[in-house]
């Protein structure tokens, strides 16, 4: 599961864009207990949701030519101009070039060879998020693309991530670690659009996971508060109890009640 002992290719940090930030904190609030502070005059209205003061992710107001709502995986990179120039060779894009942040680190944002955008983080005095893996903060991430071998091919040669399967209900889960890691590293999977029609509508793009102690209020508590539920809470046998959900203005994120790990 994903710690903050962040290694290249890594998922370091995550952060929203919404058109309407007072009403997101409003909502996150409610399900995971998040607060919301400023950056600073110079970050353009970005912030910090916090969870007993740590910080678990970004948020910014943005327009509508800025893109959809939606949240935004982040990987840690060790050198971003290098990372950015592998992915444009890789047959990925650059959206937004190696831009300094402040004394914090150096941020790009990308897209992949099926054109869903991530960005990447090379630290310096930030390395990422304060808290993860715990109630109330990123725990897995999802990449839903309809080609297993293309992706996979492309995020190894980009961040040098590696794949491996495990037997999964009803087929084999494509689980992705950093370089050199083991099972206790891995941090996301890679799924098949084709498996899953509603997702298929939506396109290729990156799921965030969230950590809760109780899927079925979490989902309940959305849906009083304007959310959509895109997947009702559901048992998977050795995974854990999950839902996918949408905020009110459209941003698609999971939560769940991961099974403990057996030793």
């Amino acid at each position: 599961m994903l710690t903050t002992r962040f290694v290249h290719g890594a998922p370091t940090w995550i952060d929203l864009g919404t058109p309407e930030i007072d009403g997101a904190v409003s909502f996150y609030s409610g399900l995971f207990g998040w607060r919301f502070q400023s950056a600073g005059p110079d970050a353009g209205g970005y912030g910090f949701f916090q969870l007993d003061g740590r910080i678990v992710a970004g948020g910014v107001q943005t327009a509508p030519e800025q893109g959809p709502p939606a949240w935004t995986v982040y990987f840690r990179s060790d050198d971003a101009q290098a990372t950015a120039k592998t992915a444009e060779q890789a047959h990925g894009g650059v959206l937004l070039q190696p831009t300094d942040v402040l004394d914090q680190g150096r941020v790009a944002l990308l897209s992949d060879q099926a054109g869903v955008p991530f960005g990447i983080w090379q630290p310096a005095s930030r390395t990422g998020v304060d808290v993860a893996g715990e109630p109330g903060a990123l725990c897995w991430v999802e990449l839903y693309t309809a080609d297993i071998a293309a992706a996979a091919a492309f995020y190894h040669k980009v961040l040098g991530l590696e794949t491996s399967g495990a037997p999964f209900p009803g087929g084999t889960y494509t689980c992705v670690n950093p370089a050199g890691g083991d099972e206790e590293s891995m941090f996301g999977g890679m799924v098949p659009l084709a498996e899953d029609p509603a997702e298929a509508q939506v396109g290729a793009y990156w799921l965030p996971y969230f950590e809760v102690e109780d899927p079925d209020a979490v989902v309940e508590k959305a849906q009083q508060t304007g959310g959509r539920v895109r997947m009702p809470a559901t048992t998977l046998e050795g995974v854990g109890r999950m839902a996918k959900l949408a905020d009110p203005y459209g941003a698609r994120f999971a939560v769940i009640r991961s099974e403990p790990q057996q030793g």
